[in-house]
C-alpha cells in the first residue's frame, strides 16, 4: 500500500510541474509520515548516503571538461577537422555534424550539453546552405544522443552507481555500440542528403586535412588519455576526470590561449547548475531505492518478470519497449535512478550479463530523447531553430529507426557490447 501511495505522489508532483528529484523527496516524506512505522532521519541519512561517493565527483570534472574546451576553442577546431574531414560528401556539413558530436561526445558525455551547444553551431549554418529546417533539427538531436553512450558517459557513471557495476566495464562495453550507433546516424544523414542534392563542399587538400587535424589534436587527444588512463589502470574514473579538467585548463589557456579568467568562471557557473540538479536526483534516488528495498519490491520484480518469461532476450526485448517510452518524457539519468532498482535484480535472475544490461539501458533511455512526442534533445533542438517539434517528425523517424536497429543488434549479438570488456579485463 505505501508503494503504491508513493508511485501516485510522485507521478501526480511530475505532472503539476514539480522537479523529478524534489517529486521524490516529498513523496517518500509523505509516504514515511503517512506510514509512520519508520523513524522520519532516515531521510536525510538515505539522501546524504546516495550523494556522499567518490566515484559521483567525476560527474561535475567531465562536465567542467566539457564547459572548458567550448570556452578554450577545443570545440570550434573538432568542428573544423570534422568540416575537413567529410565536407566534401553529399551534405557534408550535415555529416561533419555527425563527426564533431561524435568527437564531442568523447569529452562531455551529456546528450542535452551536446545538443545545446553543438545545435546553435550547427542548425543555423545548415539553415543557411539551404538544408531544410527540420533536418538540420533532426540531425543534431539525433547525433548528440551518441554522447551518454561513447565513454566518458555521465549516464554510465549513474548507472555504475545506482546498480553497482563496474564503471570503467561500462565505459568501455560502450565504445562499440556508440560508434556503431554514429556510423548509422552518418550513413542516413548522407543517405537522405543525397536523395534530396543538399549542398556539397569543395574538396580540401591533404596539406589541409593536416592542418586541420593538427590544430584540432589537442582536442582530439583528451578521449584518448581519458581511455588510456581509465583502461590502463592508471586513474579511477574520479582521477582520470580531475586530470581531463586540468587538462582542459593547460590546452584553452597556454596551448590554443583563448581561455581567460572570464570563461573559467562562467564553466564553473554552469557546471555547478547542471551538477545541482542531477546530484539532487541521485540522492533522491537513494532513498527510492531504500524504500523500495524496504517493501521487498526488487524481490517481487523478479518473482513477476521470472513468471513472465525465462527468457533472456525476450526480457530484454521488454524492457527495451518499456524504456523507450520512458525516455520520451524522462531524462535518462532520472529515469535510470527510478528504474534500475528494480530492472536490474530481475535482467541478473533470469541470466542477463548486467553490464550488457548497463549498456543496453542507457541506448534506450538515450534513444527515448529523440523520440517524440516530447524527447528532451529533439525539444532543444527545436527550440534553438525555433521550429515547432511537430515539424520535426518526418526527418527525425529515419534516425530512430536506425537507432532502433542498433538497439535490436546489441539485444541479439552480445559480443558488440560485451567483446572488448573481455578482451581488456578477462
Amino acid at each position: 500500500m505505501s508503494l503504491l501511495l508513493l508511485a501516485v505522489l510522485i507521478i501526480g508532483l511530475i505532472l503539476i510541474g514539480v522537479p523529478l528529484g524534489f517529486s521524490i523527496i516529498a513523496a517518500s516524506m509523505a509516504t514515511l509520515w503517512i506510514d509512520g512505522g519508520t523513524n522520519p532521519v532516515i531521510m536525510a541519512q538515505r539522501l546524504f548516503a546516495g550523494m556522499d561517493s567518490f566515484t559521483l565527483l567525476a560527474i561535475p570534472f567531465f562536465l567542467l571538461t566539457g564547459s572548458l574546451m567550448t570556452r578554450g576553442g577545443m570545440t570550434r577546431r573538432l568542428i573544423d577537422f570534422a568540416n575537413a574531414l567529410v565536407g566534401r560528401f553529399s551534405g557534408g556539413l550535415a555529416m561533419s555534424n555527425v563527426v564533431a558530436s561524435t568527437f564531442f561526445s568523447g569529452i562531455s558525455g551529456s546528450a542535452v550539453a551536446d545538443t545545446s551547444m553543438l545545435g546553435r553551431i550547427f542548425i543555423p549554418a545548415m539553415v543557411k546552405e539551404g538544408y531544410s529546417r527540420s533536418f538540420s533539427v533532426a540531425t543534431t538531436a539525433a547525433s548528440s544522443v551518441v554522447a551518454p553512450i561513447i565513454p566518458p558517459s555521465i549516464a554510465a557513471i549513474v548507472y555504475g552507481v545506482v546498480a553497482g557495476e563496474s564503471i570503467v566495464r561500462l565505459f568501455v562495453a560502450g565504445l562499440i555500440p556508440g560508434l556503431l550507433l554514429g556510423g548509422g546516424i552518418l550513413f542516413g544523414a548522407y543517405f537522405i542528403s543525397r536523395r534530396r542534392a543538399y549542398p556539397v563542399h569543395d574538396p580540401v587538400s591533404w596539406h589541409e586535412l593536416w592542418r586541420t587535424f593538427l590544430r584540432a589534436s589537442g582536442a582530439l587527444a583528451l578521449p584518448v588519455l581519458i581511455l588510456v588512463g581509465i583502461v590502463g589502470g592508471v586513474f579511477t574514473v574520479t582521477e582520470c576526470s580531475a586530470v581531463a579538467v586540468a587538462y582542459a585548463l593547460l590546452v584553452g589557456s597556454l596551448g590554443y590561449r583563448e581561455l581567460d579568467l572570464r570563461g573559467c568562471i562562467d564553466a564553473l557557473r554552469e557546471t555547478v547548475h547542471t551538477t545541482a540538479v542531477i546530484m539532487i536526483i541521485v540522492g533522491a534516488a537513494q532513498l527510492f531505492a531504500w524504500q523500495l528495498a524496504y517493501a521487498n519490491a526488487p524481490q517481487a520484480a523478479v518473482e513477476l518478470m521470472t513468471g513472465l518469461t525465462q527468457s533472456p532476450v525476450l526480457f530484454l526485448l521488454l524492457i527495451a519497449g518499456f524504456l523507450l517510452f520512458v525516455g520520451t518524457f524522462m531524462e535518462a539519468n532520472a529515469a535510470m535512478v527510478m528504474l534500475v532498482p528494480v530492472l536490474h535484480p530481475a535482467g541478473v535472475a533470469l541470466g542477463v550479463d548486467p553490464i550488457h544490461m548497463g549498456v543496453l539501458v542507457i541506448v534506450t533511455l538515450c534513444l527515448g530523447l529523440i523520440t517524440p512526442p516530447i524527447g528532451l534533445c529533439l525539444a532543444v533542438a527545436c527550440k534553438i531553430a525555433d521550429l515547432p517539434l511537430e515539424h520535426s517528425l518526418k526527418d527525425i523517424l529515419p534516425f530512430l529507426l536506425l537507432g532502433v536497429a542498433t538497439l535490436l543488434a546489441l539485444i541479439f549479438i552480445p559480443g558488440l557490447t560485451l567483446w572488448l570488456p573481455g578482451v581488456l579485463f578477462d
